[in-house]
């Protein structure tokens, strides 16, 4: 967004953030003709934009919808077309583009990619948007009532994306009581309602590897049910976590050895050996993971169903994503103090 601007810009972040690789931002924007400067590639990153941007092809091979929305946005004010190769991933801004602010655009399938090529410098206009409900957030709510015991719950008006639906997938195949109704289309974005029930006999799974960009923010709440599932359930080329708030790999790890669970975890992957009929009556404290909102929210969720008690620390860590998270558990008759 500040590709044409000619002021010096420094981006700072917080600690979590600041460990990220922003190399994967900072080398498509350079082609643009952005100025960018950053230690070790990480946050603080210095920029200044320019009048005379240029289009670029870029080859995205991280399916990364962050780096592939950050080029598209940068095109707006370049003359040309720019074009993206890049592996399927959320593709909410060509949405937005095509059916809100009507920029030109084409998408294309070769092979295994998507070929993205988008006309910049072109005029649009303001639009109002209701921004549907996230299936990140509901995700917990949805594992949670899954481990509950006679439990429904039904969340209205959810976007059921085909790039974001990866958890709906992964838990049908584990047999969970789970459907999509009430289907509508709102601005080219799938809407519906999601039912769940409770589920006495989940099953392992073997997650296929193209569900992995689609379930990338769900994997933690994924793996806690699979705790709780029968068999042995694996996950592979998801090193991706890895760079996210905290190393959600080695805190999923950690997190389920400590509550007796057996773990194997390697680079992009890790093998969970569940436990149908586990309970835990001990005490459990959960901390030192950079303030990483999904791990807290996961938290949460093992201990509302899985007993034991629990002191689980970073409690403002869900002002990320979800500052009233608490609240609706306390509204649904949790116990937090």
């Amino acid at each position: 967004m500040l590709a044409k601007n000619k002021k010096k810009i420094e981006l700072v972040g917080d600690k979590s953030l600041s460990k990220r690789d922003f190399s994967r931002v900072i080398k498509p924007l350079s082609k643009f003709g952005i100025s960018l400067y950053s230690k070790n590639n990480c946050l603080p990153l210095k920029l200044m934009g320019t009048d005379f941007l240029r289009p670029i092809f870029y080859f995205e091979k991280k399916g990364s919808a962050q780096v592939k929305s950050s080029i598209m946005l940068a095109s707006l004010n370049t003359p040309g077309t720019t074009i993206i190769k890049c592996l399927p991933s959320r593709d909410h801004t060509e949405k937005m583009f095509k059916n809100c602010i009507k920029i030109p655009i084409s998408i294309k399938k070769e092979n295994k990619y998507e070929i993205i090529k988008i006309q910049g410098l072109k005029n649009y206009n303001g639009f109002n948007y209701n921004v549907p409900g996230d299936i990140s957030s509901a995700s917990f709510f949805i594992v949670l009532t899954l481990l509950l015991n006679k439990s429904k719950l039904t969340l209205k008006n959810i976007n059921v994306n085909n790039s974001r639906t990866g958890i709906i997938t992964i838990l049908q195949k584990m047999h969970a009581k789970i459907k999509i109704k009430n289907k509508k289309n709102y601005n080219g974005e799938p809407i519906a309602d999601i039912y769940v029930e409770s589920t006495n006999h989940l099953k392992s799974i073997i997650c296929p590897r193209n569900l992995n960009t689609k379930s990338i923010d769900e994997f933690l709440i994924i793996f806690l049910l699979c705790s709780k599932a029968k068999g042995i359930s694996k996950f592979r080329g998801i090193e991706e976590l890895r760079q996210k708030e905290s190393d959600r790999l080695k805190f999923a790890a950690d997190f389920l050895k400590m509550i007796g669970i057996r773990v194997k975890e390697s680079f992009d992957g890790i093998t969970i050996y569940g436990k149908p009929n586990l309970s835990l009556n001990g005490t459990y404290v959960v901390k030192n993971y950079l303030k990483d909102h999904r791990a807290f929210m996961m938290s949460c969720i093992a201990a509302l169903t899985f007993g034991g008690n629990f002191k689980i620390h970073d409690k403002s860590s869900i002002k990320t994503s979800f500052p009233n998270y608490l609240k609706l558990l306390k509204e649904l008759g949790a116990k937090i103090i």
